[in-house]
């Protein structure tokens, strides 16, 4: 099996426009929660969400192209194209013929299904917009992105809740390892901050009404937020021959279900999903030093979790944040982002911290990297990505 590693990433977040925004967001411990702009957040229990304020449809797509793309799509294209562009990929035939893209969304274009539901029966029109299925599709995003650069290997989404792009990063890592692809775009996008989804979300009772304060014994919930990332993958030993710069490698992903429960999630598929992974990496438990958490903020997960990781890594010492704390949770995007952010960590020599971090809570005995980054070198980490439906899914990075 070959080694895999990243060459590229591109983000879009409520955290900036691109990766670098990104990570200087990350690093400035600093949340990019606030109300969204052009929406009335009063008729909703909570007024911050972690939006994309910044982002600018008409300064990356001609209008034409926006006819055809939900903002979901949108994210999936501009950040494959910041990742594609790092990566210094020189297309040629046979590299299109057989490169795979591989995304994550849990809810895909549904809010442009939403603007057909308010014709119908708000506006008591009698017809949507006639580009309504391939706007609200899921798939939306990967095709687009396949018909960007020509690639005609598998291209698919998968939707998994909010592992959904952490599966997705799994599965193409373990095809570009195999040899079925040689090559991989990968990654996840969400835009969910419109009316249905924003007061479907209220009625769980499980966002905050201020902000994000993951592994705090006052937190009071999730902030939702929008977004999208992406990764090229490849053989190491195909990146070092073009002289691309390797910026970590991809060692191992772990995968379970809970078969327990719905909504409540269990300690025990978040341990086997952490185990997998670094059995799936054939590195020893010491050489992890670093987890970006699923760390929704949530009473639950956050208990959970903590649990989970003390379990699996007992006494030996791991830095643990919530980069959630900064820009939200972007369901099925997630696990996308937060990868990029364990792949630059690991890069960059510098461990984000959990913002918002005010009262310990002996139940998530961690050492969270509360509210300031912490400038250290680990070798290796994880990232975990724990959805309702009990489905889990870790990532595990190492540093080159």
């Amino acid at each position: 099996m070959r080694r895999v590693c990243i060459t590229g990433v591109g983000v879009i977040s409520s955290l900036g426009n691109d990766r670098a925004e990104f990570w200087d967001g990350l690093t400035s411990g600093v949340a990019a929660i606030g109300p969204k702009l052009g929406m009335d957040m009063e008729q909703f229990r909570f007024k911050n969400v972690a939006a994309a304020n910044g982002y600018k449809p008409e300064a990356n797509f001609e209008a034409k192209e926006l006819a055809l793309l939900d903002r979901f799509a949108q994210f999936a294209l501009v950040a494959a194209d910041e990742a594609v562009k790092q990566a210094g990929v020189e297309w040629t035939e046979a590299l299109r013929e057989d490169t795979a893209v591989v995304t994550g969304s849990c809810l895909g274009g549904r809010g442009a299904e939403e603007v057909g539901y308010w014709e119908l029966f708000h506006n008591n029109k009698n017809r949507v917009h006639p580009l309504t299925i391939p706007l609200s599709m899921s798939n939306a995003g990967a095709s687009h992105i396949s018909m960007k650069y020509g690639t005609r290997g598998a291209a698919y989404t998968i939707s998994t809740a909010c592992s959904s792009s952490a599966h997705a990063i799994g599965q193409a890592f373990w095809m570009v390892r195999s040899g079925a692809a040689p090559m991989a775009i990968t990654g996840g996008s969400e835009a969910p901050l419109f009316l249905g989804s924003l007061k479907a979300w209220e009625a769980m009772r499980v966002i905050s009404k201020d902000t994000c304060r993951p592994f705090s014994a006052d937190r009071t919930g999730l902030i939702l937020g929008e977004g999208g990332a992406m990764l090229v993958l490849e053989p190491l030993d195909d990146a070092l021959a073009r002289g691309a710069k390797p910026l970590a490698e991809i060692v191992g992903f772990g995968m379970t279900s809970d078969a327990a429960h719905l909504t409540n999630p269990s300690g025990d598929g978040a341990t086997s999903a952490m185990r997998k992974a670094i059995k799936d990496s054939g590195l020893a438990l010491e050489q992890f030093g670093y987890i970006n958490a699923h760390g929704t903020a949530t009473q639950a997960n956050d208990s959970v979790e903590s649990a989970a990781i003390r379990t699996v890594f007992g006494k030996q010492a791991v830095a643990v944040s919530s980069t959630k704390s900064m820009h939200g949770h972007t369901l099925g995007a997630a696990g996308a982002l937060e990868a990029v952010a364990s792949v630059m960590a690991l890069q960059c020599g510098v461990l984000p911290p959990t913002a918002n971090y005010t009262t310990p809570d002996p139940e998530c005995e961690l050492d969270v990297i509360p509210n300031e980054a912490r400038a250290v070198r680990v070798e290796a980490c994880l990232s975990n990505s724990f959805a309702f439906g009990g489905l889990n899914a870790v990532l595990a990075f190492k540093a080159i």
